[in-house]
C-alpha cells in the first residue's frame, strides 16, 4: 500500500449508474468486497428519466430514480460498499493501482472498473434545468413515447439529432429540427433519411435557428420554447442584429442531441486507451475478457465505453461482463504474484 493510501480493496468500481451498479452487484456476490465511488452524477444519466417503461421485468415502469434506489439497495444487500467521492486520478503503471479522489482521499486497489459514464451536453439555457425529465430530455428511445401526439423539437444537427428525429416520428405529431447553422453535420446516411420524413411531413427542418428559453412546468411539462432565427446562423450571437428575429413557438417535449461528453479524465495519465473523442476502448470480441482495457486489470462498462447503444439494459448487461472479467482477473492475481516473489527470491 503506498503510504497515503487510506485502505486497500480488491476491487473499486467509479460510478453508480446502471452499469456501475450492476457490476457492483455481481461483484459482490463474487466476494470481492466492491467499494463502489459515488461521482458527481449520483445514479447517471437514468436518473434524468420520470419514467422507465423499457427496462425489463417492470411492465408497469417505474422511475429512473427508483430503479437506481432499487440496484443500490441490492448492491449493499450483496455487501457492496457504496461512498460518495469522485475519481481524479488513477496511476495504473504500479500495482496495486493507486485511486486519487478530488477531496485528496487515495485508496488502492487490485482491480478497477470505470464504469462513470457518460454526461449529455446541453445548452444551459432558461427553462433546461428546471424541466429537465418533466419535457425535456436526452434520450428518445427513452423518453419519446411519453409524448405521443406533441409536437416536438430536436436540438442539434450531428448524427445524433437526425437520428432521434426519425425514431421520434413514430410518437410525434410533427418533429422539428433546430440546427443553429445553415449545413448539418450528419452523415448523408441520415441526413437522407431525416429528408424522407419531411418530404412526407412528419419533420421540419429549422436551420439557422436557435433555442433561447424552454418555458412550462413540473406539473404540466413542456408548454412553448423561444427561439431565434438569422438566415447568416448563429442567431444567439447576434440578438441585437436586424437580421435576428426571435420568437415563441409552441412544442410539448424538446430532446436536446448535441453530444455526450464520456467521463474518463481520471484515465488519461495511464495506458487505457480512449478514441478520439475521450470514450474506453475496450477489447470487445467473443469469449471472455471483452470489457478488458489496455491496462490489465482495469475494465471499462457502460456509457463510458459505449456511445452508440446507451441504453440502461446495455449498460447493465456490460456491468455484468466487466464484473466477470474483473472476477477472472483477480482469481489469476494471487497465483502471477506468488510467481513473481518466486522469481525475485531466486535471483537474490
Amino acid at each position: 500500500m503506498t503510504d497515503d493510501a487510506i485502505e486497500h480493496r480488491r476491487l473499486i468500481v467509479a460510478g453508480t449508474g446502471i452499469a456501475g451498479l450492476t457490476a457492483a452487484i455481481y461483484a459482490a456476490r463474487s466476494n470481492n468486497d466492491p467499494l463502489v465511488l459515488e461521482g458527481d452524477e449520483p445514479g447517471g444519466q437514468l436518473t434524468l428519466t420520470s419514467e422507465v417503461e423499457n427496462y425489463p421485468g417492470f411492465p408497469e415502469g417505474l422511475s429512473g430514480p427508483d430503479l437506481i434506489n432499487k440496484m443500490k439497495e441490492q448492491a449493499s444487500q450483496f455487501g457492496s460498499d457504496l461512498e460518495h467521492g469522485i475519481v481524479t486520478a488513477v496511476e495504473g503503471d504500479e500495482r496495486p493501482f493507486r485511486v486519487e479522489l478530488r477531496d485528496g482521499t487515495v485508496y488502492t486497489c487490485d482491480a478497477f472498473i470505470a464504469a462513470s459514464g457518460a454526461s449529455a451536453r446541453t445548452l444551459g439555457v432558461p427553462g433546461e434545468d428546471e424541466l429537465m425529465g418533466y419535457g425535456v430530455s436526452t434520450c428518445a428511445t427513452c423518453d419519446g413515447a411519453f409524448f405521443r401526439g406533441e409536437d416536438m423539437l430536436v436540438v442539434g444537427g450531428g448524427d445524433a439529432a437526425m437520428e432521434e428525429a426519425h425514431f421520434l416520428t413514430k410518437f410525434a405529431d410533427t418533429v422539428y429540427i433546430a440546427h443553429r447553422r445553415e449545413e448539418f453535420r450528419a452523415e448523408d446516411y441520415w441526413i437522407d433519411k431525416v429528408e424522407k420524413k419531411v418530404e412526407s411531413g412528419e419533420i421540419e427542418i429549422m436551420r439557422n435557428t436557435e433555442l433561447l428559453e424552454i418555458h412550462g412546468s413540473a406539473e404540466d411539462g413542456v408548454d412553448h420554447v423561444t427561439l431565434a432565427q438569422n438566415n447568416d446562423g448563429y442567431p444567439s450571437e447576434n440578438l441585437d442584429e436586424d437580421g435576428t428575429e426571435t420568437f415563441d413557438f409552441d412544442v410539448g417535449a424538446v430532446f436536446m442531441a448535441i453530444g455526450h461528453t464520456p467521463n474518463t479524465d481520471y484515465l488519461e495519465g495511464t495506458d487505457v486507451e480512449l478514441d478520439e473523442t475521450g470514450y474506453i476502448v475496450a477489447k470487445g470480441g467473443k469469449g471472455g475478457g471483452q470489457t478488458a482495457t489496455d491496462v490489465e486489470g482495469i475494465f471499462g462498462a457502460g456509457d463510458v465505453v459505449d456511445y452508440h447503444y446507451q441504453q440502461a439494459v446495455t449498460a447493465a448487461g456490460m456491468g455484468c461482463k466487466a464484473a466477470i472479467d474483473a472476477d477472472e482477473y483477480l482469481e489469476d492475481l494471487p497465483e502471477v504474484e506468488a510467481e513473481s516473489e518466486a522469481a525475485a527470491e531466486a535471483d537474490d
